[in-house]
């Protein structure tokens, strides 16, 4: 048997490519206003298909719990068996940021480097994107332009999937006992709350759920989202002189006072922000929602205090109204308790150099399901899938980067059996 680090791609990407083709066409976009977990029926299809393949792969313990996790087992290689167990997860849900029903994946076979027209007057353009310029000679997967494509976090799914395929196929690859782990809801964090971390066994964990070849992450924003409420008083504007307070005026006038350096499109790297996601309302009362991010606990706690300071500026101009603000967190930053658990790092990085990827340690201008996870006791660093352009309709990803990851689960597994 070849070593993991030469395995023909070929083989993986047989394993990854149709199941990824296949997922994506699941619509499972996420509700942010649904009560329910998971809070999109197509979730559930998923995640039966999910338990279904892999019951047939031959994998133990495979759970759907009443909350849409889907958790199953890889029994340890002989002689493994003492070996920690270790988890490797990724989301079932796809963002609401864009369309994501009746998905049409384009498989493009060595993409010739030219600008890809896409629906609705959208381009892949090379010249813009250094990124896809260097896929040129290599396989991607795109959009049509009508939808995202679901690489976050389906490429994810796709990934673990094939790799627990490649094991099961060869016990002479030698592992320790795993853990597979797929979540609902991780793009609005309405999962989180019913996450069964008891259920789970595994002393460490991964996320599958990066961009680029070669990005790792044990950072990630601290994240709050906030609900910010506006009641006025209503009257018929012909006779409103004096009395009318504008809830909708209200509510535009608090979204005005937000700094605009301070936005997503203003800000990188270790820069937090504050993003307006929604707005409804009319005279009597209106609605604006908001996700706030920060690095530090001291950022975000300021970004919170500013919010409320906001609301007070907003009474003020409008005397009579009230702003209510309701602040909900999310999820922490995971870099300070990973820290304190080096071996999950260090065993990434020993099997990444293994497999012969040039890793890069960035923080994550988001967060996972792993920095809840990590919350809870249980470090999750992030790997990449190789996906780019997230929750847009120009969503695109790297085939053989997809591979590379596969190869970097299998790596991890042998590399904890010690």
């Amino acid at each position: 048997m070849k070593d993991p680090a030469v395995i023909d791609a070929a083989a993986l990407e047989n394993m990854i490519v149709p199941r990824f083709l296949a997922y994506v066409r699941v619509c499972t976009t996420s509700d942010s206003r649904s009560e329910t977990t998971p809070t999109s029926e197509g979730q559930w299809d998923l995640a039966r298909m999910l338990e279904e393949e892999l019951k047939r792969l031959g994998a133990a313990e495979v759970t759907l719990t009443g909350a849409c996790y889907v958790i199953a087992r890889i029994p340890a290689s002989v002689g493994k068996e003492g070996a920690p167990v270790i988890g490797f997860m990724a989301h079932l849900d796809t963002s609401p940021d864009a369309p994501g029903a009746d998905v049409q994946p384009v498989l493009v076979r060595n993409y010739d480097g030219r600008r890809i027209a896409l629906d609705a007057g959208i381009a892949l353009d090379p010249a813009l994107d250094a990124d896809l310029a260097a896929q040129t000679g290599r396989d991607i997967i795109h959009t049509s332009g009508a939808t995202l494509l679901g690489a976050d976090d389906k490429a994810g799914i796709a990934e673990i999937m094939g790799a627990v395929e490649f094991l099961l196929l060869h016990p002479e690859i030698s592992h320790g006992p795993l853990e597979i782990i797929f979540t609902p809801d991780e793009e609005t964090g309405k999962g989180l709350p019913q996450f069964p971390v008891s259920r789970l066994r595994a002393e460490t964990c991964y996320t599958l759920d990066g961009g680029p070849e070669g990005e790792l992450e044990i950072e990630c924003f601290n994240a709050y989202g906030v609900d910010v409420h506006f009641q006025g008083k209503v009257i018929h504007p012909g006779t409103a002189r004096g009395i009318m307070l504008n809830a909708a005026l209200m509510s535009s006038v608090y979204a005005a006072m937000l700094p605009r350096s301070e936005s997503p499109e203003a800000t990188d790297g270790y820069y937090g922000y504050y993003c307006l996601t929604r707005i409804q309302g009319n005279h009597e009362e209106a609605l604006a929602e908001f996700i706030l991010r920060d690095f530090s606990r001291d950022g975000i706690d300021r970004r919170l205090a500013a919010m409320d300071a906001f609301a007070r500026a907003v009474e003020a101009q409008f005397p009579g109204g009230t702003v209510t603000v309701t602040a909900k967190p999310q999820y922490f930053n995971m870099r300070e308790k990973i820290e304190t658990r080096p071996a999950a790092l260090e065993k990434l990085k020993t099997a990444a150099e293994r497999v012969g990827i040039n890793f890069l340690l960035k923080p994550i201008r988001g967060g996972t399901d792993g920095s809840r996870l990590t919350e809870l006791g249980i470090p999750t660093p992030n790997i990449f899938t190789g996906g780019r352009n997230f929750h847009s309709r120009s969503e695109w990803i790297s085939v053989p980067e997809m591979t590379a990851a596969c190869r970097l689960i299998i790596e991890l597994a042998r590399e904890w059996a010690g």
